[in-house]
C-alpha cells in the first residue's frame, strides 16, 4: 500500500503529538505509532516539566543547574531556549486541558535531585500520562490527523531507494517505510517532511524504565540513512528502580520511584539503616543522577547487595498518599506500605542523552527530516540530563519545528512519487527459527548491563564490542533472508544501537558526566567536545 502525507511523523510521545497539533493547523499529518498511540516514554514520566514559574526562580539560575549537570558539553544555546520558552508552553498545555497539581490555586512546585530551587511542575506522580490524554484528545478530534497505530517504521526512503534521481550533496528524506503489524504488510509512505520522535534505548538494557517499545528504533533508522550521530555514550540510568528481582519475573520493565521523592525529604540507605549519600556529595540524596546511581552501584558492590533503600517515612502518610498515590499503590500492591516500610531500589536504565544530531530547530544532517524528543541530541542535556528537563526540551523544540516546517512545507520541491518503489521483499521468507530473535535479544541485555553500564572499563567495552558485532553481523545475515515483522526489526535496531553505543564509548578516553570509565577516571579538557559518529565513520 502507498500512502503520502505532507508531514509524517514517527512515534506519538509527547514530542510526536505537540508537533503534529501544531502542524495540523498547515498541513496534513500522518502519525505512525508502533503500539496503541499512548504507549510511550511519556506516558511513564512521574517526575513532571522543570520550568521557571517562581518568583524565588530565575532563567539564570535553571539555565546554571542545567550546564552544571550536562558536565561541561551543553550546548548553552540550546539551553537557554528551552529555559526561556518554557513557562509559555507550560500554559498552552494547560489550554490543552492537562490538569497539573496546585496548592491553594497555584501550580505545586516539586524539586528534583541537581536543581537549586523548586521548579517541578507536575500532576501527582503521573505527569506523563495526565499530558498524554490532554495531547491525546486533541489529537483524536483533528481532522487534519490520521494515526495508524500498530505500524513499525523499518527505514527512510532517500535517493538511494530511488532510480532515476539525481543525489543531492545533502542527502534528502521522502518517508518512510513502515510495518503494518495487523495487516502483515508493509507501506511505502511518501512524506514531504519526516519527523522522528521515537524516544529512547531502554530495552538493551536488563534493568529499565522504559517501556517495550523503546528499541532505540528512529536513532537507528537515522544512522542508517547517514545522519550524524551524537554522544551516544551518555546512558543516564535512574538511580532508583523499584527492585522486584527481574530476573525472575521475567519483566521487562522496572518501576520507576520518581527523584520527586528525593525532593520531597527521602533518604537513601543500606539495608542496616545507615544514610550514605553524603559520603559522596555534599548534597546528599538530592546529588544528580549520575553521582547517585554510581553510589548506589559502590555501596550495591561494597556491601555485596542487590539494592538499596529508599525512606519516605518521615514525610507522613497523608502526604504521601496525597503527592504520591501512585507509587504508593504501586508499591502496596507488593507488600510494601512506604508510609512505614523503606523502598527497595536499583538503577535502571532511564534516558538516551544521545540521538540523531540537530539544529535549534530540530532539523538534520538529512534534507527534510526533523527530529525531536529522546531520539535527538540537541546539545541541551550534555554529559548528563537534569531531570525533568526532558519533557521540557521536547514541548520547546517540537514548537521550534512546528514554525520552521510551516515555512519548509510551502518551498518544497514537487515529490518523486512516480519513482518511488515499493518495498522489495522478494528473497525473504518467514522462517521458524523466531528462538534466535528472543536469544539475541537476552544476549544483547545481559552484555550492556554487565559490560557498559554505569561503570566502565576498557576491558569490558572491547569484550562487549566483540560480541555485539558478531551478534550484529547475525542479525543483518537473518534480517536479509527473512520476511520482516516487529520483533526482527526491532533486534537488529537494538544490535545497532549497541554498537553505536559501545563505540562511542571507546572513543571517550576520560570520564564525565554519566560515561565513567575506570581506565580513565578523570575529566580531560582534550574530551570537551561531542562525541559524532556516521555510518561512514562507524562501520
Amino acid at each position: 500500500m502507498r500512502l503520502k502525507t505532507d508531514i509524517l511523523v514517527i512515534g506519538s510521545g509527547i514530542a510526536g503529538l505537540s508537533f503534529a497539533l501544531k502542524a495540523a493547523k498547515y498541513a496534513k499529518v500522518l502519525i505512525v505509532t508502533k503500539k496503541d498511540q499512548a504507549e510511550s516514554n511519556t506516558n511513564y514520566a512521574q517526575g513532571g516539566i522543570a520550568t521557571v514559574t517562581s518568583p524565588d526562580d530565575s532563567y539564570d539560575l535553571h539555565i546554571k543547574d542545567t550546564l552544571e549537570c550536562g558536565a561541561g558539553l551543553c550546548h548553552t544555546g540550546a539551553v537557554e531556549q528551552i529555559v526561556k520558552n518554557g513557562p509559555h508552553l507550560i500554559g498552552e498545555l494547560i489550554e490543552l486541558g492537562v490538569n497539573f497539581s496546585r496548592e491553594q490555586g497555584k501550580l505545586d512546585l516539586g524539586r528534583e535531585g541537581g536543581h537549586s530551587r523548586k521548579r517541578i511542575v507536575h500532576a501527582k506522580d503521573l505527569t506523563g500520562r495526565e499530558i498524554e490524554r490532554a495531547l491525546l484528545h486533541n489529537i483524536g478530534i483533528n481532522k487534519n490527523i490520521t494515526v495508524l497505530e500498530h505500524h513499525t517504521a523499518i527505514d527512510l526512503i532517500t535517493e538511494h531507494n530511488i532510480t532515476g534521481i539525481k543525489s543531492r550533496k545533502n542527502k534528502t528524506c521522502f518517508g518512510a517505510y513502515a510495518y503494518d503489524e495487523i495487516n502483515d504488510e508493509i507501506k511505502t509512505i511518501i512524506s514531504k517532511l519526516t519527523v522522528i520522535c521515537t524516544g529512547g534505548i531502554g530495552q538493551v538494557y536488563l534493568h529499565t524504565t522504559n517501556p517495550a517499545i523503546a528499541t532505540g528504533d528512529g536513532i537507528a533508522i537515522g544512522y542508517r540513512s547517514g545522519c550524524r550521530i551524537g554522544n551516544m555514550e551518555f546512558v543516564q540510568f535512574h538511580p532508583t528502580s523499584l527492585y522486584e528481582n527481574k530476573v525472575t519475573t521475567g519483566e521487562a520493565q522496572s518501576f520507576l520511584i520518581s527523584e520527586a521523592l528525593r525532593g520531597a525529604g527521602a533518604v537513601l540507605k543500606t539495608p542496616d539503616g545507615a544514610e550514605f549519600m553524603f559520603k559522596y556529595d555534599s548534597r546528599g540524596s538530592l546529588a544528580p543522577r549520575d553521582i547517585v546511581a554510581r553510589a548506589i552501584d559502590s555501596e550495591m558492590k561494597k556491601h555485596g547487595i542487590d539494592f538499596v533503600y529508599l525512606d519516605i517515612t518521615a514525610l507522613g502518610k497523608n502526604a504521601i498518599k496525597n503527592k504520591f498515590p501512585y507509587i504508593y499503590k504501586k508499591c502496596l500492591s507488593i507488600g510494601i506500605d512506604i508510609a512505614k516500610d523503606m523502598i527497595p531500589v536499583v538503577p535502571a536504565a532511564h534516558y538516551s542523552c544521545g540521538g540523531i544530531v540537530c539544529d535549534l530547530n530540530g532539523r538534520t544532517s538529512l534534507g527534510s527530516l526533523f527530529v525531536l524528543g529522546e531520539a535527538s541530541m540537541t546539545g541541551v542535556h550534555g554529559a548528563n540530563r537534569l531531570a525533568s528537563n526532558s519533557l521540557l526540551e521536547a514541548l520547546v523544540f517540537a514548537d521550534k519545528a512546528a514554525r520552521v516546517c510551516k515555512s519548509e512545507i510551502k518551498s518544497s520541491a514537487a515529490l518523486p512519487v512516480g519513482k518511488i518503489p515499493d518495498w522489495d521483499s522478494s528473497g525473504t521468507d518467514n522462517t521458524e527459527e523466531w528462538i534466535l530473535i528472543s536469544q539475541n535479544k537476552n544476549e544483547i541485555k545481559q552484555i550492556m548491563s554487565n559490560y557498559v553500564g554505569i561503570v566502565r572499563s576498557n576491558l569490558r567495552l572491547h569484550r562487549a564490542l566483540r560480541r555485539i558485532k558478531l551478534i550484529k553481523d547475525e542479525i543483518e545475515t537473518f534480517y536479509k533472508k527473512t520476511s520482516v515483522n516487529r520483533e526482527l526489526l526491532e533486534l537488529r535496531n537494538m544490535a545497532q544501537i549497541t554498537y553505536m553505543i559501545i563505540r562511542s564509548a571507546l572513543m571517550r578516553k576520560e570520564s564525565r558526566g554519566l560515561h565513567y570509565s575506570t581506565d580513565y577516571p578523570e575529566q580531560k579538557r582534550s574530551f570537551l567536545k561531542d562525541t559524532i559518529i556516521t555510518n561512514e565513520t562507524v562501520k
